[in-house]
């Protein structure tokens, strides 16, 4: 019978880290970390033995730790995850970060979140700025159903609409709209590494910026007088991002740096009037 120290020694044969393996160790068999230590001679039952396999074999081919899992923690957000969505990465709090510095803690600022996901944006801000308005929009069904499952776990009022960018917004303004969209290049040689993520999440375009384009030139006419545009994209994309920003007619257009120091996120203020 396999025990925890015995299964962790196959997890390294097999080219999994420790640490992942642990993790799956304590989603399979529900004991916490610090007892697997403690006890890492424990036999397993066959039944958990089997899950454990099954998951490191997987995990071994390349697939997220998250989906395994089943979850990933956002921006002190426990957010279910699968295959329809693309896992949140903590460069995307960055992204979080700056909406909630222009967001009054009392405000009432209505906010719109595109290409929402597994809903971590639009349900970080709605945790923070309880007051604010705040819908979410993304194409894909299976992702609404996903990002709508985890508002109502959580308990968060959030406004999820499905459409491409601004279509479900018509005659809509808001304060401050934020977004994750697709960056990646089509062909980008990373992709390969990304495999298990939806792939319309990831790519948009010959650069990687067409669903950049097509927030930024709808934006003017779904922002209130001195609304904020932000936008994540590629760490070599602040440049053109800004330059799309400043010939819409945005102000104040700037970057933020991501955990690396890279620029990750890019925004303007839309003037009005």
């Amino acid at each position: 019978m396999a025990t925890v120290a015995s299964l962790l020694q196959a997890a390294r044969a097999q080219g999994v880290e420790r640490l992942d393996a642990t993790a799956l160790l304590e989603h399979v068999t529900g004991r916490p970390r610090t007892w697997l230590i403690a006890h890492d001679d424990a036999p397993l039952g066959t039944e958990d033995q089997a899950r454990i396999e099954t998951l490191l074999a997987r995990r071994a081919g390349g697939e997220p730790l998250a989906y395994l899992l089943g979850e990933r923690e956002f921006h002190g957000l426990s957010l279910a995850v699968g295959p329809d969505v693309l896992i949140p990465r903590p460069d995307t709090e960055t992204l979080v970060d700056w909406a909630l510095e222009l967001l009054p803690a009392d405000g009432t600022t209505a906010v719109a979140d595109l290409g929402t996901g597994s809903g971590a944006i639009a349900l970080a801000i709605k945790r923070a700025r309880p007051l604010a308005s705040v819908c979410a929009v993304d194409a894909s069904p299976a992702a609404l159903a996903v990002a709508r499952a985890n508002g109502e776990r959580l308990g968060l009022a959030v406004e999820w609409l499905q459409g491409n960018w601004w279509e479900p917004l018509a005659g809509r303004r808001f304060g401050l709209v934020l977004s994750n969209p697709p960056y990646i290049e089509e062909g980008d040689e990373h992709l390969h590494a990304l495999r298990f993520e939806p792939l319309q999440a990831l790519t948009s375009g010959p650069d990687g910026l067409d669903s950049i384009r097509a927030i930024v030139v709808e934006a003017p006419a779904r922002l209130e007088a001195k609304a904020w545009l932000l936008l994540e994209h590629g760490h070599l994309q602040a440049a053109a991002v800004c330059a799309l920003l400043r010939a819409a007619g945005f102000e104040a257009v700037g970057s933020r740096a991501d955990l690396a120091g890279n620029p990750r996120v890019s925004g303007g203020r839309w003037p009005g009037g």
